[in-house]
């Protein structure tokens, strides 16, 4: 039976964690119970992206974004949608509808209309679990073509034709990085796919694996065809199970059809693929760490030259790949190094993935050409920052990168111009910092996270974080001077360029690239004794203006019962007792309450 309706249940992680999981037994109960199960198909799909408005259900042939969806709204759907024919506009995603009342096109929303999705071409739109999906969608179809229309080194020489970079941080030249591993004479070369994203903020990788895992298992098998390898890991932490799961059936069935093994296409092509799980170690995100990792070892890296590329896996010549450079190499291998090369500009071609997050109305996973400036994301597609305050600063690359500020939003997103203003594109996290954040205070963040994640094998990076660590301590509690300051960023400096790996490298960018930008900040923390952003807790107190209306939600809620005051009275907080938790001040329904 040939079903009349496509219904499309977002299962990313974000729309998982918000009770996406159970929608399809709901759907299930009630299709059935309208004695109409049997024409309504139900799929469970990927990462949609816009992830804010989730969970997201989609309902095909109409394309009705239906968001923020809740148990108890499946059975309105079924009732009015899927058996009677009637839209429930309230359920629908407001963007999605024009005036009239008409339902917008995918790629004529907002979110999406400035977006183009060759990494994410699948995701949202595919069972990630039906082999058959993917291919009805082109899928194994740029292997097929590498297998039995093109050399090894033609393959390469596509890839360099596409300017395809690594997406992974440093935005190596992908093919470059093939043709060192096609020229190494060896009996055993392998190829690694580095899953191993541990930015705080980033999931850009994990949406990839759960939504579309047959794009990197392609791209992970052409890799292995052009420098000549018969063997594929996949290092993946294992914080994402789900992705493994996905992973672990994406293998089962393209084997099973004969897409991985022995003989692929008749090409006399061997390949097998191999899932190895990490422990979440960060460090083991650096190339050699992750070899070591694979290997048995501890997760550390090791001096350069030589590279993976002549000696790495077990001393094999071994290329490595992150997620989502596999699946930009699957969709060029089909859509040709031409057209894909159409895309960004002359010095980063393709587009990029980006975990957009932070204070920004539209969080999600967006993909963008190269090219795109920071302000088009942020408030064309992120719809900008909620309550309309003011934006502060971007943050790209997560701890490795550095913060950009409003002044510079107009900059086009590229590798290089990343780098010039003291950041880098990283694997794609996209933080938003508005007015109410102090820059202290996510350096702190950032430097805590890395000094946890260090290996400790080389001094500068174990000792040298550590340092900078206990330096911004001192500076956000008000008890430090300028000479703090400099201190600092004369130990930022050092550790970035004496650390063994990149992990060390670019741990002190935060601090460096937020005293270039917003210095003032820092000073004023500790010549004013004063937080701009309001979050340092030793250098502020909460106070209740005259706009009090005595509800008395901030008394009942204080956990120190620090705050006194009648029914429609003005209230008083003792701040000796005070613990500057913020419970009041967020519960606040007129904002009456604010930090001095």
């Amino acid at each position: 039976m040939i079903e009349r309706a496509h219904v499309l249940i977002c299962s990313g992680s974000m729309c998982v964690s918000r009770g996406a999981k159970s929608l399809r037994a709901e759907f299930e109960e009630h299709l059935t119970r309208l004695g109409i199960r049997e024409e309504i198909k139900l799929v469970n799909t990927g990462c949609v992206g816009l992830c804010e408005q989730g969970p997201f259900v989609i309902v095909y042939p109409e394309g009705v974004f239906y968001a923020l969806v809740k148990n108890k709204d499946i059975k309105t759907i079924c009732e009015e949608h899927l058996y009677k024919g009637r839209i429930v506009e309230k359920l629908v995603f407001d963007e999605t509808l024009t005036p009239e009342k008409d339902i917008l096109a995918f790629d004529e929303i907002k979110f999406y209309s400035k977006q183009t999705r060759v990494a994410l071409r699948n995701c949202g739109l595919i069972n990630p679990d039906d082999i058959e999906e993917y291919i009805a969608r082109d899928g194994y179809r740029g292997l097929g073509k590498a297998l039995l229309e093109m050399t090894p080194l033609e393959v390469i020489e596509e890839m360099q034709k596409s300017g395809l970079r690594g997406r992974g941080g440093g935005g190596f030249p992908t093919g470059r990085k093939w043709k060192f591993a096609y020229d190494q004479e060896s009996d055993q070369k392998f190829v690694i796919c580095n899953a191993d994203e541990g930015d705080p903020g980033a999931f850009m990788d994990r949406a990839l694996l759960e939504g579309d895992p047959h794009s990197v298992l392609e791209g992970l098998m052409i890799a292995g065809y052009a420098i000549g390898a018969d063997k594929g890991y996949i290092y993946v932490r294992i914080e994402y199970p789900t992705a493994i799961e996905k992973l672990k059936t994406a293998i089962a069935q393209a084997k099973e059809l004969g897409l991985l093994g022995k003989n692929i296409f008749g090409s006399g092509f061997d390949f097998d693929i191999e899932i190895r799980l990490g422990a979440g170690a960060f460090v083991c995100g650096e190339e050699t760490a992750l070899i070591a990792s694979i290997e048995g070892g501890r997760g550390m890296s090791r001096n350069k030259p030589p590279y993976p590329a002549i000696r790495g896996l077990w001393g094999k010549p071994t290329i490595i790949n992150n997620v989502e450079s596999l699946a930009n190499v699957s969709a060029i291998m089909y859509m040709g190094a031409e057209e894909f090369a159409k895309i960004g500009t002359e010095r980063s071609k393709g587009t990029k993935v980006f975990s957009l997050g932070g204070n920004i109305k539209n969080a999600g996973l967006v993909e963008v050409p190269m090219g795109t400036t920071l302000r088009e994301v942020i408030y064309e597609i992120g719809g900008g920052i909620p309550g309309n305050k003011q934006l502060k600063a971007v943050q790209t690359g997560g701890p490795s990168g550095g913060a950009i500020p409003e002044s510079m939003l107009d900059m086009p997103i590229e590798y290089e111009t990343l780098v010039e203003a003291g950041s880098m594109m990283g694997s794609g996290g996209m933080v938003v910092i508005d007015e109410h954040n102090c820059m202290v205070d996510i350096c702190r963040f950032y430097l805590e996270f890395t000094v946890d994640e260090s290996c400790g094998k080389c001094t500068p990076c174990r000792e040298g974080t550590k340092k900078m660590y206990e330096m911004l301590e001192i500076i956000s509690s008000g008890t430090g001077t300028l000479e703090d300051i400099d201190k600092l960023e004369q130990l930022a400096k050092m550790v970035k360029n004496s650390s063994l790996c990149g992990l060390g490298q670019s741990a002190p960018n935060p601090i460096l690239s937020m005293l270039e930008h917003f210095r003032e900040e820092f000073e004023a923390h500790v010549v004013e004794k004063r937080c701009p952003g309001g979050v340092c807790k030793p250098l502020i107190h909460y106070e209740i203006t005259k706009d009090c209306i005595g509800c008395t939600k901030c008394a009942t809620n204080c956990p120190v019962d620090c705050i006194d005051g009648a029914i429609k009275q003005l209230h008083e907080i003792d701040t000796s007792v005070c613990i500057k938790c913020g419970v009041c001040k967020n519960i606040c329904p007129v904002d009456a309450i604010i930090t001095v």
